[in-house]
């Protein structure tokens, strides 16, 4: 009888504890239980619609019938870069101001070639090799996953993944719960000692189930019978670098052969890798209970392996073409799991890139364009030999990177070198050499006759302390190259539409389905998710939130 009773008052007792944490609830703002940031590495806009009727109807094409498609997505700075991109994104900001100017860039004062998220202040965890010294310290402005974090006094949890670094450390921004990236060393996502001092089990538990080992056995040949993939190149193409040397870039590829010969870091640069990617997420989902709390938590997966499988084999090849399918497979196993942990309608997703990529110039030269080489070396060449002859003095420029010019300051100070004068004859220089649309004085950018959009952009992108002075740009269709070798694959870095046309939708919680035609800037995503959670903006963001996707009715 007594234990009966201690029953009944045990269940009154519960119905009570949740009648009141109900009552408590009642006015709790809405809001997502789990916002979820995808970031596609080098995905052009065109890649939604090019391959659309192959998707099926649970990955691309979900957010495409279910989400609100921003199809004029902008950026509104150049370089076009990794790491440019992602820290865009998630400050709402640009180079000028959050401090990303480059994957790479020089140090202005010291002449110092800095990576974006190196830092030797810090060690790896869960990996002894260099790829764990890495922090957001080089990023200057908040994101909105910082924000996210202060907004609940860090009751939020936010985690970030990827194959790539920068690509999961800058959006993860100053103060996530988790970031972790891919060590190829060996085969396991890693973090650093800027974050913790330990891996999660979760990601211990991830990281022993050997998933690299797992993806990179048996056969990579495509979906559906080769000869339908009517969107690309042939197979056996020029336009194409093989995996390994000797070899010719075509299906089927053993990718038991690629591990032996290149080890756990062949799976950047195949699909595998965006369903390793996935399987991270997920476990990072899982393990860390995300959308499950009283907080909006957020969750940012960044897919490295377009980019990598781009730059190998260009937008035209039908391993680029099979790698997106085989993505829109995986997204719609991701948005599975998302749908089972979280519910449907109860989290927020957005999908975008950090910037696109170019057709191939050979591909191009091919049928009838008119686009080149935009030879780094050789023009840098140009500009020292140039230089040297007007003042006499070697060693006034470091070299170009990022398409900048950069200055050695104490070289021109040491010999009395007027840098005005220095700045004029490279930029007269620079304006001589093949594909050179202009080049550009960034002190004097307000009085060269640029459109308002490129000198919008490049403003943007100038960083005083990691941007040189003198900025290149070239000609549509004219990008970075090293050298006269036959270009294989492709590269991305410009202003132009496909470099800085990117995608960018919304689906799930608070969402109507529609598409918006204006133009609207990569910038205000931040901005617009900071609306959409009733948070503050990141410290440096320039982007405006979109009233459309906020509102209950797309224009």
């Amino acid at each position: 009888m007594k234990k009966k009773c201690f029953f009944v008052i045990l269940i009154l007792a519960s119905v009570w504890v949740s009648n009141l944490k109900a009552a408590g609830n009642k006015n709790l703002l809405p809001r997502p239980k789990l916002v979820v940031g995808i970031v596609i590495d080098q995905m052009r806009v065109d890649y939604l619609y090019r391959y659309y009727d192959r998707y099926g109807k649970d990955g691309f094409r979900r957010m495409l019938t279910h989400g609100a498609v921003c199809e004029n997505n902008m950026m509104v700075h150049l370089p076009s870069y990794t790491a440019v991109g992602h820290s865009m994104l998630y400050t709402g900001t640009t180079p000028s101001i959050n401090g990303i100017a480059g994957n790479n860039f020089v140090d202005q004062k010291t002449g110092r070639d800095l990576y974006c998220t190196a830092d030797s202040l810090v060690k790896g965890v869960g990996s002894s090799s260099s790829a764990g010294c890495m922090s957001p310290r080089n990023l200057l402005a908040s994101t909105i996953t910082d924000e996210l974090r202060l907004a609940t006094n860090f009751r939020a949890k936010v985690i970030s993944v990827s194959l790539k670094d920068r690509a999961s450390i800058l959006p993860g921004g100053h103060c996530p719960t988790g970031a972790y990236w891919f060590d190829a060393s060996n085969a396991s996502f890693i973090t650093s000692t800027y974050y913790r001092a330990t891996l999660p089990d979760w990601l211990v538990k991830f990281n022993n189930e050997n998933h690299v080992r797992k993806l990179l056995t048996g056969m990579w040949n495509t979906l559906y019978p080769i000869e339908t993939y009517v969107q690309s190149t042939a197979d056996d193409s020029p336009y194409e670098r093989p995996y390994l040397i000797g070899q010719r870039p075509v299906f089927p590829y053993s990718l038991d052969s690629l591990f032996v010969h290149k080890g756990a870091e062949i799976i950047k640069s195949l699909p595998a890798g965006n369903t390793l990617t996935t399987e991270v997420g997920i476990a990072a989902l899982k393990g860390e209970r995300l959308g499950c709390g009283d907080q909006t938590d957020f969750l940012a997966i960044s897919y490295s392996s377009p980019d990598y499988i781009g730059h190998q084999f260009g937008p035209n090849a039908i391993e680029t073409e099979d790698s997106y399918l085989r993505l829109d497979q995986d997204l719609a196993h991701l948005f599975a799991a998302l749908d089972h942990q979280v519910g449907k309608g109860n989290y927020l997703v957005f999908l975008t890139a950090d910037h696109g990529g170019a057709n191939n110039l050979d591909f191009l030269k091919d049928h009838g364009f008119r686009v080149n080489n935009f030879d780094v070396r050789a023009i840098e060449k140009a500009l020292k030999e140039g230089v040297k002859a007007k003042f006499g003095v070697d060693g006034l420029l470091r070299g170009i990177s990022n398409y900048s010019v950069n200055i050695n300051y104490e070289k021109v100070k040491e010999n009395k070198v007027d840098l005005a004068a220095l700045k004029d004859e490279v930029v007269a220089l620079a304006e001589q050499q093949d594909g050179m649309a202009y080049a550009v004085d960034m002190q004097q950018i307000m009085t060269v006759p640029l459109p308002a959009v490129i000198r919008e952009k490049a403003v943007n992108g100038y960083n005083r302390a990691h941007s040189g002075e003198v900025l290149l740009i070239p000609q549509p269709g004219w990008y970075e190259t090293f050298g006269n070798a036959p270009v294989t694959g492709t590269t991305h870095g410009t202003w132009h539409p496909y470099d800085s046309h990117i995608p960018l939708l919304f689906m799930g919680w608070g969402i109507q389905p529609g598409h918006l035609y204006r133009e609207v800037h990569a910038v205000d995503l931040a901005a617009t998710l900071a609306a959409l959670l009733h948070i503050q903006m990141p410290n440096g963001c320039i982007g405006v939130p979109i009233p459309e996707v906020i509102s209950t009715k797309m224009k």
